[in-house]
This record gives C-alpha cells, sequence and structure tokens, in this order.
C-alpha cells in the first residue's frame, strides 16, 4: 500500500494549485480526476473564454490560465490519475482510502476540489455510436494536432461545440458544425466569428447514423421536422452535446452536503475528520463561487490537513518568496 500525504480528488483549476501549494509545503502529493486532461470546465467545455477575475490578470484565456498552472506544477513531481472517477470514501483508523473505477487509494489526508461534480461527457444516442469511440468519435479533444489536415465535424450548438470549431478551423482540413437549430446557443460575439469563418454550417440538422469499416468515414445527418437526409464524409466526429455531473455520492461517503455543495468549516474541514475541501463545491455563510475564492481557500485547506496529519505542523507557514528558494535548491 503507498500511503500519501494528501490525495487532491479534481483537477480544475482550484485543485491544480492546491496541489502545487502541497508541493510548496513538500508533501507527497496525488491528484485524481475522471477526465482525461488537467483543467476541469476551462479545459473541456470553455477553453477559447476569456475570464476576467484572476487577480493580477484584466483578462486571461481560460486554456491560457491552465496552461499556466500547469507549468507551475511542473515545478513538483506528482502522481497523477486522470479518467478515474472516485466512487467511494473510506475511513480507516490511520488513513483514508479513495475507491475509484480503477482501483484504491491510500491517503493520510484527503482535498475535495471537485468544482460542479464529477463529468461525463452525453453520449451519442445513435446505432454503433460506441463502437466508433476513439475511432473517429471523440467526447474530449486533449491534443489539436490529432486533427491536422483531417475532415472534421463538430456535433453541438454552444460555446464549447462554437470554441473548439474556430480552434480547429487553421488546423482542419475542413471544419462542420452540426446543430439541430438554426441558432447558436453561443456568444454573440463567437457566433458572429462563427458565421465569417469558413466553417460550413449545417443547421438544422441532427446526427441520426454514422458508418465505417475499421474507423469512422460517414456521418448521416436528418434535417429536422423533415424526412431529407444527407451524408457527411468526416474523418472525426466530435459529439459536444455537454456532460452531466452528479453529487449524489456525498452523502454515502458520511459527508454533511446540501444538494449541490460540501459544507466546510473556516478551516475548510469537512464532517470526515482528514477530509478537506475547497472550491466551488464548498458551502458556508457568506459563500462566493468564484476561482479566485477558491484560490484562496486551495492554501488553508492544504494547510490545516497537514496540521491535522501532524499537529506539530504550522498552519501558518513562512511566506513564499522565504520557502520557494529553499525548495528550488
Amino acid at each position: 500500500m503507498e500511503l500519501f500525504d494528501i490525495t487532491i480528488v479534481g483537477a480544475g483549476p482550484v485543485g491544480m494549485f492546491a496541489a502545487f501549494y502541497a508541493g510548496m509545503r513538500q508533501r507527497k502529493t496525488k491528484l485524481i480526476d475522471s477526465l482525461p486532461q488537467l483543467g476541469g470546465q476551462l479545459t473541456t467545455l470553455y477553453p477559447e473564454k476569456h475570464i476576467y477575475d484572476i487577480p493580477g490578470f484584466p483578462e486571461i484565456k481560460a486554456a491560457d490560465l491552465i496552461g499556466n498552472l500547469e507549468k507551475q506544477l511542473q515545478t513538483f513531481t506528482h502522481t497523477y490519475c486522470l479518467e478515474e472517477e472516485v466512487i467511494d470514501l473510506k475511513k480507516h483508523e490511520n488513513y483514508l482510502e479513495l475507491i475509484t473505477n480503477k482501483g484504491s487509494h491510500f491517503s493520510k489526508a484527503v482535498i475535495l476540489a471537485l468544482g460542479n461534480g464529477s463529468f461525463q461527457p452525453r453520449r451519442l444516442q445513435v446505432a454503433r455510436s460506441e463502437v466508433f469511440e476513439n475511432k473517429g468519435i471523440d467526447y474530449y479533444v486533449t491534443d489539436l494536432m490529432k486533427y491536422a489536415g483531417k475532415k472534421v465535424a463538430i456535433a453541438g450548438g454552444g460555446d464549447s461545440a462554437i470554441d473548439w470549431a474556430l480552434m480547429l478551423e487553421p488546423i482542419a482540413e475542413k471544419v462542420s458544425i452540426i446543430h439541430r437549430r438554426n441558432q447558436f446557443r453561443g456568444h454573440e460575439h463567437s457566433v458572429e466569428k462563427l458565421k465569417s469563418s469558413t466553417i460550413e454550417i449545417l443547421t438544422p440538422y441532427v446526427v441520426t447514423g454514422v458508418s465505417g469499416e475499421q474507423m469512422l468515414d460517414t456521418v448521416t445527418l436528418q434535417k429536422m421536422k423533415s424526412d431529407e437526409t444527407m451524408e457527411l464524409n468526416v474523418d472525426h466526429l466530435i459529439v459536444n452535446y455537454g456532460f452531466t455531473s452528479s453529487l449524489d455520492h456525498l452523502k454515502s461517503w458520511g459527508l454533511d452536503s446540501t444538494r449541490q455543495a460540501i459544507v466546510v468549516n473556516s478551516d475548510m474541514s469537512t464532517s470526515v475528520p482528514g477530509v478537506y475541501a475547497c472550491g466551488d463545491i464548498t458551502t458556508y455563510d457568506g459563500k462566493v463561487r468564484l476561482i479566485a475564492t477558491g484560490s484562496g481557500e486551495a492554501p488553508t485547506a492544504v494547510n490545516n490537513a497537514l496540521h491535522y496529519i501532524d499537529p506539530e505542523t504550522r498552519r501558518q507557514p513562512v511566506h513564499s518568496s522565504s520557502l520557494f528558494p529553499k525548495i528550488q535548491r
């Protein structure tokens, strides 16, 4: 059994900063997330959106913020467990056990940075679509260059679908966007950029079929409220119908929680000893849900978790300007 000092569940911006801060405290740290890449919603849903409430940045693109956090994390050698969903939490005498869909993880303390919950994509409800998952049908975009010189179709009409289409336009051979309505649900500025681009806009259509031999090569579309159909030759279909999230498991973990959040104390402790939380998943009197707020809660959670592990450990560490040069030596 490999025992970590701190295991952080959730690799969005708050979880990433909590992991960085745990590294500054020179603690053995693990990060677990159900998504295939770091960054949570910002990476998966809104990579091109600008954020305006990060201290020191008049504005910053979501993808750039995550990129900065990744660079910051590279200072330390942490353990990352991606595409793992935590399904249970058990308290043992001297440690906590996190049970995922892939096995168990053991830690002296746990920090939950779950955001809005564990994300799972809404999948394409079309015959044989599961056959082509990762063989032409993608629910996540982890590497833009995978689509270089390819014919790519994106199914969806929200901000995320439009963002990916615009990002792929200069990379792919051809980009098409498929939406069941004539009107898109994205921000007006993004929709205007879409309409003035070379992206093929296919509305109002819905995907009704997928086909190919070993790999996806054809998508069948049907016009809404019509028998009219068309076939689209593609190398990739990115399905962007949104994501579902669930927090139903929190009660079964023994955590005091509401329908949408975990109740925490001022030290970010939960009702389960050794389990702390930070970010949007938390609630307390006067809570404000911002990345900036969660980033402030992360060091509080880390420092108090370390004090829980070892009561001799100071809750209030030295300033980073004094601590960091020692770490880098």
